[in-house]
């Protein structure tokens, strides 16, 4: 019997019982259950049964009062979690895990017979909520890091072993935490963008166990004062795009690069450097593997980093020569803030551990703005639905809140709902700008939600850009770029075709100068100010927009 069928087996056999945690329902509904008077009672029995869980308490949803598996369509389930989170937030507490299966899953699980004559449809499904005692965390303590670095340089070791406070084994074992496709675990390699959480309290660092588990991860969430993000890109040059995106696309405020100490800077590692800077991130860089190599290579190295940074215009800052009251005062734009690392020996972790524990949030909170979210990836949940994920770009949402998807493939913006919020696989009820989220949306189906896409508040009056004019500085071009010359454009989570026609009908490399940019296929959510990154094959430049061109 695999895990998830246990937790229903163990919730239903548990049973609903005076003092105990677990409350069987079989459906909830705003029409009946939160109505005055009703939603208070319903509120008050979930906190009596959260405090007799110490804390915990299981709402088991699709049940009728004696446990028969009665089994609900979709759509009542995902409205019953809705009032449930409701429900949760009015008793002092929140939804942190939902785990949902088909009715027949559910009785060959063993978790109870199926109610006789119940006339629900027969594609139902039922679902264990774990409700927590605690309500949704603040959002002014949050940084976010994106890391990038050549391909078995360490980056991904590096972070796993950070959330975890766990040594590595040396063959890249803590990488296994941050990898979500089995063919990356199996060939060592990371082909997405993955996502880790560690966070700080009075005690210090607040880790997580085993990754793997949601639990976990919700658990740092909800414990942690402040918290760190991690957006880790991939390293591998044909996934160079995939890396683009994660530091153009999120809302960073450091970049962290990682330079392995038995091979040295590459070529990939310059190519990574460059998009940081480019777009004006504070970046620090870890020396990776020190454990590999012995004190002469690793002082060439050393060496090596700081020729690099230099060759850019930037000054390194050696963090064991200076201090971290240095490195945390001095980071910026031209100063870069260099640590020697081991995920072996744990080198260098904890000179890490408190810089992230201190360093102030650069990306600006965004909170007074109106909302705004760049679609990066999107999901389909059994029992809630379509799911779009992302980092808030300004502003804050809340579940229930009326929102606009789009522009669509016509130009037009689709009017969703915000069902319920994940963070982390932590639900809130609210998030603001910073936060990488996943939001559960009504009215939209999962196959008709793309990367590049922007959620917005129902009242926003968007339109859509396919034009649009900026100013462009070349990095690296083998000769010339001339009227029509089509690199792909990444800007917040866009990748697209697009045309240049450079104001003089030339840019050469090292040129900065004035252009007019047409994206190919379709128009996107465009906006003065908005940095972005373009490539095609060795060739790339940074560039800013400065103009748009509604409808054009």
């Amino acid at each position: 019997m695999s895990p998830d069928r246990a937790t229903l087996k163990r919730a239903v056999e548990r049973g609903e019982r005076e003092g105990g945690s677990v409350e069987f329902k079989e459906r909830l509904t705003k029409d009946l259950h939160a109505t005055e008077g009703r939603f208070e009672s319903l509120a008050a029995q979930l906190r009596h049964r959260v405090l007799s869980g110490d804390g915990e308490a299981t709402y088991v949803v699709g049940v009728t009062d004696d446990g028969g598996i009665a089994g609900i369509p979709r759509e009542d389930f995902s409205e019953s979690m809705d009032v449930l989170s409701l429900l949760a937030e009015e008793a002092g507490a929140h939804i942190e895990e939902v785990q949902t299966w088909g009715i027949g899953d559910a009785v060959d699980a063993g978790a109870g017979e199926t109610a006789p004559d119940n006339g629900a449809d027969t594609d139902g499904i039922v679902g264990v909520a774990t409700i927590r005692e605690g309500t949704a965390i603040e959002d002014d303590e949050h940084i976010v890091v994106g890391t990038a670095g050549h391909v078995d340089h360490g980056k991904s070791t590096l972070v796993g072993s950070l959330v975890t406070g766990q040594a590595d084994d040396g063959e890249g074992g803590t990488r296994s935490f941050l990898d979500v496709q089995p063919h990356e675990v199996e060939r060592g390699l990371s082909a997405d963008l993955s996502y880790g959480v560690y966070g700080f309290d009075a005690d210090g660092p607040v880790r997580m166990d085993n990754p793997h588990r949601k639990g976990d991860r919700a658990g740092v969430v909800q414990q942690a004062d402040r918290l760190v993000s991690f957006v880790d890109t991939v390293g591998h040059e044909p996934w160079l795009r995939t890396t683009i995106r994660g530091l153009v696309g999120q809302k960073l405020d450091y970049g962290l690069l990682t330079i392995a100490a038995d091979d040295g800077p590459t070529d990939t590692t310059r190519e990574h450097l460059g998009i940081l800077l480019a777009t004006d991130l504070p970046t620090m860089v870890a020396i990776t593997k020190a454990d590999l190599v012995d004190q002469e290579r690793l002082a060439e190295v050393e060496r090596e980093v700081e020729r690099l940074l230099r060759e850019v215009e930037k000054t390194p800052l050696r963090v064991e020569r200076h201090g971290v009251e240095s490195a945390i005062e001095e980071v910026s734009e031209t100063v870069v803030p260099v640590v020697t690392t081991s995920a072996v020996t744990g080198r260098g972790l904890e000179v890490l551990d408190e810089m992230f524990a201190r360093l102030p949030k650069t990306a600006g909170s965004g909170v007074d703005e109106q909302f705004r979210m760049y679609v990066d990836r999107t999901y389909n949940v059994t029992g809630v639905g379509a799911v779009a994920s992302g980092t808030i770009k300004a502003g804050e949402v809340a579940a229930g809140d009326e929102l606009l998807l789009g522009p669509m493939q016509d130009g037009s913006f689709r009017e969703v709902e915000a069902r319920s919020i994940e963070m982390h696989y932590h639900r809130v009820d609210q998030a603001s700008a910073g936060r990488i989220v996943g939001i559960a949306l009504k009215g939209v189906r999962e196959e008709d939600i793309e990367r590049g896409m922007t959620l917005l508040p129902r009242e926003a009056d968007p339109e859509p850009v396919q034009e649009f004019e900026a100013e462009v500085m070349v990095l690296n071009h083998p000769t010339r770029i001339g009227p029509g010359y089509e690199p792909v454009v990444h800007i917040e989570t866009v990748s697209e075709a697009a045309a240049l026609y450079p104001e003089n009908d030339q840019l050469l490399p090292g040129d900065t100068g004035q252009a007019r940019a047409q994206f190919k296929f379709r128009s996107y959510l465009i906006e003065e100010g908005q940095r972005f990154v373009f490539r095609e094959g060795q060739s790339k430049g940074v560039g800013t927009v400065t103009e748009v061109n509604p409808g054009g």
